[in-house]
């Protein structure tokens, strides 16, 4: 994954120029944290500014909504049962009404968060205190910066990011114990669909294969400054160790033709245009490596139409429909497919 460029702040902040580049990573660590403090008299963030547009800060930028509840920011700290050994990560701080709260209870805490401005009111906001010396922020793109190792994941997460950030968790090593993060309603629907249900999708089963993933909590739109359009909820996901040994490409290449229409047979959509083209130079490929790896040529071709219908028919899914098609369901046509050199990545 693309890693932005890091410098060490040792200045104080002043509002950059507008540019169509995205921020550079910047590190605010021990000592050079306080030279970072705004110069501004905003108040605190969790009495100032409430209602729909922010006096601080254009948060809707970054698709981000400050929580201003302290009893629902206490709530989901609680849920991640931190251990005071512990180092969080937190994407999407903020001004830190979460992120006081995690400081209290663990050994450290990186803070990533895209604007400059939110961070120095961070900064402001624990200079000073024992816990000044156990944040680092860093300023800058969640989906470009070079992570940390992390126990546990905490996030009032910006809507934009929602799936990048689920996936690079899941895919992050060594994985995370445990991740608390909050997400638009339908977003958290679908993350925690069952088989069968309306929600149940491609995202639904991608991030199954690897996790479970519980609804824990709704939160109204009122708990936020700006208030957003939509209501939100609060997931828990907890990686499965050790991760099942599937290649996140593969079952991907799988759900995406199989969800495109989640209501078509599975012979519908194998059937779909580009699709038996696909699985055919997939297969040539396949059959390549093998030839080189034993010095033979490739002379064999395939039916590739036939050959998706065999396998759809012995697995006994060629009326299935994945809408309703659990995560070892899919599991177990990805590897028939396996078994006859089909690949899909």
């Amino acid at each position: 994954m693309p890693r932005a460029t890091s410098e060490r702040f040792s200045r104080v902040h002043q509002p950059a120029a507008k540019s169509s580049k995205p921020p550079a990573t910047v590190q605010l660590t021990g000592a050079n944290r306080a030279k970072h403090s705004s110069s501004r008299g905003e108040e605190n963030s969790d009495t100032k500014g409430i209602g729909n547009v922010n006096p601080l800060f254009n948060t809707e930028r970054f698709g981000q909504h400050i929580l201003k509840n302290p009893l629902l920011a206490q709530a989901i700290v609680d849920k991640a049962n931190l251990k005071p050994t512990d180092s969080v990560l937190e994407v999407g701080p903020g001004t830190g009404n979460l992120t006081v709260r995690i400081l209290e209870k663990v050994k450290h805490v990186t803070a990533v968060e895209m604007d400059p401005r939110m961070a120095a009111e961070l900064v402001k906001r624990v200079q000073g205190t024992p816990e000044q010396r156990k944040l680092d922020i860093t300023i800058g793109d969640f989906v470009k910066a070079e992570l940390p190792y992390f126990d546990v994941c905490i996030s009032n997460t910006p809507y934009q990011i929602s799936s990048p950030l689920v996936f690079r968790l899941l895919s992050h090593r060594p994985l995370p114990r445990v991740a608390i993060l909050m997400f638009q309603r339908e977003f958290a629907l679908r993350l925690t669909a069952t088989p069968g249900t309306e929600f149940w999708s491609r995202l639904s089963a991608n991030v199954q294969l690897y996790a479970k993933v519980d609804h824990i909590m709704k939160v109204a739109r009122n708990n936020f400054r700006p208030a957003p359009n939509v209501e939100s909820s609060v997931v828990r996901i907890t990686p499965l160790s050790p991760p099942p040994p599937v290649r996140f490409e593969e079952f991907d290449g799988l759900t995406r033709i199989l969800f495109t229409r989640r209501n078509k047979t599975c012979r519908a959509n194998f059937g779909a245009s580009g699709v038996e083209k696909m699985m055919r130079d997939n297969w040539t490929q396949w059959k390549k490596g093998q030839n080189a790896s034993s010095g033979m040529e490739l002379e064999e071709s395939i039916d590739a139409k036939a050959a998706i219908e065999e396998i759809l028919q012995e697995t006994g899914f060629s009326d299935a429909r994945a809408a309703k098609m659990s995560v070892d369901d899919l599991l177990k046509l990805l590897y028939a497919f396996h078994a006859k050199g089909f690949h899909f990545a």
